[in-house]
């Protein structure tokens, strides 16, 4: 949603003007005057001392400047008294006002701040979180459906179809589409992932059912004209070249390739350059018919949209979506448990300065009761990054180890989790060729502490910051419809915040060993790496360091 903010600054106190005490010339000050210190000194008590008789409920503040203010104190008792006078003044009006009760909140059986679901007879759920004094709303489809739904062949269509969306409808040239989403000041946008498929708007409430018909059209009757797909073929090649700069892209899809290798899940999103120039419209065509299917997609609003209104205009907007029909073999297979694999994938590059590699074992999925233990043990190892000033006064062991020891520019623990499985490791960069084994080395032995030794502090901290980054990033109707959209089409049901902050709060030090004793302790590992990593033992080496002799 394209707005003007306006940011509110403080006004700043002209000097000798108004009845503040504070007001006084600048000189006096000693900011700008052109006295020396000595006739600042004589003349500073003098005018103050005028001021402040001018106003006599303002006597407590005398014995302040009874001594000579000193040239470079001023600032420091200008502020200071200012803040006294502010003080001053509002005990002043709160003693003339009536006596003040605190007004506490009261439970109330509305649905406000609760999400609520329908299930229309097509299968299409609709769910929403309503908040009656939002001015906006964020209404958007999930789709169940990402490059995990492609075969080998076909590999980068879902990514593709997401570009063409906005190219045009049978109801709506791509101009018309523009226009209107200009014209009513909403925002339009999409993405794909390994495992769904986004369509998303905000707008003003009042377009809500506007915006909702758009992504009806949009969903239902895409054109996905030669001419526009030939357009977006090769922008998505030049997008893939962008990709392909970003290192830790390239070594997140590695590192999926060699875990999952020859399964769905190892796929990239935007398929090989191969795929991209070979896309056809029948490819596209087939993948809306098999995966864009009322029973696999999740209508989702946020904001100020009343949930009977939006399942409304569901019935109204998406009643003729089909729902699935017989199963597809790429669907079957998308469907079925990922196995990961040991193993590892190496691009030795010495033309790139730095080793970015990425380690990992096994991680969680969406719906194991490991979930949320596995976000709090990767906060305990924690990230660091030599560039951020208090990198070395984080909590984080390894981060104060790797810092002392200079043997890192950064590092970045993750917990990535998908319908069935995840990968939760870490991700190193370093410049330090010859110290590459050490960072290693003393990765690895920090997630086997996890196993033998996790103290009741370090976890009650990984707590708290795990919380403060779920509870603070729903801070808008957009990341809520996205919590929203995520949890039911990958657990069917959405967990509410005091639910998940209840969950963490109930984790121990214990519960972080145990996971760590299942899950990290003698497992097999996925490396990736790229760049200058001729220092970087080999597979076997690192598979051993998983299970210390102690």
């Amino acid at each position: 949603l394209s707005c003007t903010t306006r940011n509110l600054t403080q006004e700043r106190l002209s000097p000798g003007t108004g009845q503040d005490p504070l007001n006084w010339p600048i000189g006096i000050c000693g900011q700008k005057g052109k006295e020396d210190d000595s006739s600042i000194e004589k003349g500073q008590l003098c005018a103050m001392k005028r001021k402040l008789k001018q106003d006599k409920n303002r006597d407590f503040i005398k014995h302040l400047i009874s001594l000579p203010i000193l040239h470079n104190s001023a600032m420091a008792s200008r502020r200071l008294a200012l803040n006294l006078s502010q003080g001053l003044r509002s005990r002043a009006a709160l003693s003339r006002a009536s006596p003040i009760t605190r007004g506490f909140a009261t439970p109330s059986n509305t649905p406000f701040g609760k999400t609520q679901t329908t299930t229309l007879k097509n299968g299409l759920t609709v769910a929403t979180d309503y908040s009656p004094f939002a001015q906006t709303s964020t209404v958007g489809v999930w789709i169940d459906a990402g490059s995990r739904a492609e075969t080998d062949e076909t590999n980068g269509t879902a990514h593709f179809l997401e570009h063409l969306a906005f190219k045009g409808t049978t109801n709506r040239t791509q101009q018309q589409l523009e226009l209107e989403i200009e014209n009513m000041g909403g925002h339009l946008n999409a993405y794909t992932s390994r495992e769904n498929t986004v369509y998303f708007a905000k707008a003003f409430n009042s377009d809500v059912p506007q915006t909702v018909d758009i992504l009806a059209d949009i969903l239902q009757n895409s054109k996905l004209e030669e001419s526009a797909i030939e357009r977006e073929r090769d922008v998505i090649l030049r997008e893939s070249e962008e990709v392909e700069k970003q290192m830790e892209e390239v070594v997140f899809d590695h590192l999926h390739a060699t875990a999952f290798q020859h399964q769905p899940l190892g796929r990239t999103i935007l398929g090989p350059r191969e795929n991209i120039r070979d896309i056809t419209r029948t490819e596209l065509t087939n993948y809306i018919k098999n995966n864009y299917t009322a029973d696999r997609m999740v209508l989702v609003g946020a904001g100020g949209i009343p949930h009977e209104k939006l399942v409304e205009l569901a019935e109204k907007n998406f009643s003729g979506l089909p729902t699935s029909g017989p199963q597809t073999s790429a669907y079957l297979l998308s469907k079925q448990k990922a196995d990961f694999i040991g193993s590892d994938v190496r691009v030795r590059d010495d033309n790139i300065p730095t080793a970015n590699i990425a380690i990992a074992v096994e991680g969680v999925s969406w719906n194991d009761d490991d979930y949320y233990t596995a976000l709090v043990a990767q906060a305990i190892v924690g990230n660091y990054d030599k560039a951020i000033g208090n990198a070395a006064h984080q909590g984080s062991k390894l981060s104060g180890f790797v810092h002392k020891h200079d043997i890192a520019n950064s590092f970045m623990s993750f917990s990535t989790s998908y319908s069935d499985t995840g990968l939760w490791g870490i991700y190193l960069v370093t410049d330090k060729h010859d110290r590459i084994d050490d960072l290693v080395y003393f990765a690895q032995r920090e997630w086997m502490r996890l196993a033998r030794n996790v103290s009741e502090a370090e976890t009650e901290r990984a707590k708290a910051q795990l919380k403060a980054s779920i509870l603070l990033s729903l801070d808008g109707t957009t990341a809520i419809a996205e919590d929203i959209g995520r949890q039911l089409v990958t657990t069917g049901r959405r967990a509410s915040p005091a639910e998940i902050e209840r969950t963490i709060d109930a984790i121990t030090e214990k519960d972080v060993m145990d996971f760590a004793s299942r899950k990290l302790w003698d497992q097999d590992i996925a490396i990736s790496a790229v760049g200058s990593i001729e220092g970087l033992f080999d597979y076997s080496r690192l598979r051993a360091t998983m299970k210390p002799k102690y």
